[in-house]
């Protein structure tokens, strides 16, 4: 049983899709610049919901936008003297760039705005016939007043609502207005902007127009679930629905979904306070993307998220212990095989081992199912690579180490387990977290080193050469008395 937080009514709810295909949609970034923290944590949360999903069997259809033509995008064209397509193609690469690297699954369609303005013309005149909508040289505008229902997923009364908290609107737009809460549906376009023809002349979409009729192309009239940031609860998602439901004559999506916003050492990340992070930031400074990746689901959701160096670090640190027992198979150099047919394993053992690991699997489950626990499915994470940790620790440090054929079994089977959870999470095994300072014949030199005190005896300045190359993201594995090999980590 899966269980989510609905923002539309304020509750958790048990998730009970339409039919065989679970539609979901998300709303997409505005291409004008780099992705930045925020959209990392929103887009990781939402991978593992799909993710999830998909472990428990469903079909999953995720679509997400991108929206390519907005007033950031014509300002950025202006600074860069370049055009509206060329800074949105840019930035489209980019963004794949980063969501690739953080180990998130690319959606199954990704419409863009610039190619939906048939349906967009052809949604608001839906709006306009129904009287919902009016129009006034150039412009449209959704009546906010002819909507009875409108508020109902921020919980705002119309009457109370700030005259400015109209989106993407300019104060000058207002005086066309019937009412100040009234939002543009297509903009008349200004002598020095890119344009699309439409019925009321040159011009181009608002801002909330765009993911309605993208909805309706994609996935049709109602949803399963619609994603975002809980800065888009208001104005945008309440007049998605405004537009959808009036248009559509159904429900828009049965369950919302929002995530928390991202505080920099407790302060709210924006370019103001000089404390904005872009995910290509972050990595170039070291920070590798699991690290990144592993840091925002040790919070739930839909809780504020507060990056601080401090939570960063403590977040590195047990990545690179995940990162160490998925790195089992290759830590053992062969030394360390899958059970052979002619090795006679105790079946009791067998069977207690297999229990106790489908236990594991369905606590992570259940952690998940409920609301998405990604702290609690990281627990179960932890906890199955422990003895693998315990294990290398061993098998590194003593030489001619033997294994008996029930914890092989054991380390095998958990393994195993390891990586296919870890896979839900989506967690992928990292070679190099980040770039060694430190060149392979310092290595080199440190390693002869630190075996020349382990002769001696002096295992003090032993282990200060191993914790050295920790610092520098070098792993030390003792092979035997006389040889030490080396992974970055």
């Amino acid at each position: 049983m899966i269980k989510l937080f609905n923002t539309l009514s304020r509750r958790v709810e048990v998730f009970k899709p339409i039919d065989d295909v679970v539609k979901i949609y998300c709303c997409g970034v505005t291409v004008y610049d780099l992705c930045h923290l925020g959209h990392a944590r929103s887009y990781i949360a939402w991978d593992v919901l799909r993710r999830f999903l998909i472990y428990s069997d469903y079909k999953v259809k995720y679509v997400q936008n991108f929206t390519d033509i907005d007033d950031k995008i014509l300002k950025r064209a202006k600074e860069e003297s370049s055009s509206m397509n060329e800074v949105s193609e840019k930035n489209i690469i980019e963004f794949h760039k980063d969501m690739d690297s953080l180990g998130i699954m690319r959606p199954d369609s990704m419409p863009r705005a610039t190619n939906h303005i048939c349906n967009i013309c052809s949604f608001i005149t839906i709006l306009e016939d129904k009287g919902y909508a009016y129009s006034r040289d150039g412009d449209v505008y959704y009546s906010v007043f002819k909507n009875k229902n409108y508020g109902k997923l921020s919980n705002q009364n119309i009457q109370e609502q700030n005259i400015n908290q109209q989106g993407r609107m300019a104060n000058e737009e207002n005086s066309k207005k019937l009412n100040p809460q009234d939002f543009a549906l297509w903009k008349k376009a200004k002598d020095d902007e890119p344009f699309f023809d439409s019925p009321w002349g040159k011009g181009r979409p608002g801002w909330h127009i765009e993911c309605s009729a993208m909805v309706k192309d994609e996935l049709g009239d109602t949803i399963d679930i619609h994603l975002g940031g809980s800065d888009l609860i208001f104005p945008h998602h309440e007049n998605e629905i405004a537009q959808s439901e009036a248009a559509n004559g159904k429900k828009l999506a049965n369950y919302w979904l929002h995530n928390g916003m991202v505080n920099v050492n407790g302060q709210k990340m924006s370019k103001s306070l000089k404390n904005f992070k872009t995910i290509r930031e972050l990595i170039k400074s070291g920070i590798s993307p699991m690290t990144l990746r592993y840091f925002v689901m040790t919070v739930n959701y839909r809780k504020p998220l507060d990056f601080t160096e401090e939570a960063l670090r403590s977040a590195s640190e047990a990545w690179k212990n995940i990162n160490v027992a998925l790195s089992f198979m290759d830590l053992t150099k062969g030394a360390f095989k899958s059970i052979e047919k002619n090795e006679s394993l105790e079946e009791e053992y067998k069977a207690r081992i297999s229990f106790e690991l489908s236990q594991k699997k369905l606590k992570f489950s259940e952690s998940l199912g409920n609301d998405l626990n990604t702290a609690g499915a990281i627990a179960i994470i932890y906890d199955l690579a422990k003895p693998l940790k315990n294990f290398l620790n061993q098998f590194q440090r003593v030489e001619g180490f033997k294994i008996d054929l029930n914890e092989k079994f054991f380390l095998f089977e958990n393994f195993k387990t390891l990586e296919k959870l870890t896979e839900v999470l989506g967690l992928k095994k990292e070679v190099l977290v980040k770039e060694s300072k430190i060149k392979e014949d310092e290595i080199s030199s440190l390693i002869d080193e630190r075996l020349k005190a382990k002769m001696e005896k002096n295992y003090a300045k032993a282990d200060e050469i191993r914790n050295l190359l920790k610092e520098k993201g070098i792993e030390l594995i003792d092979q035997s008395k006389e040889i030490t090999t080396w992974i970055r980590v």
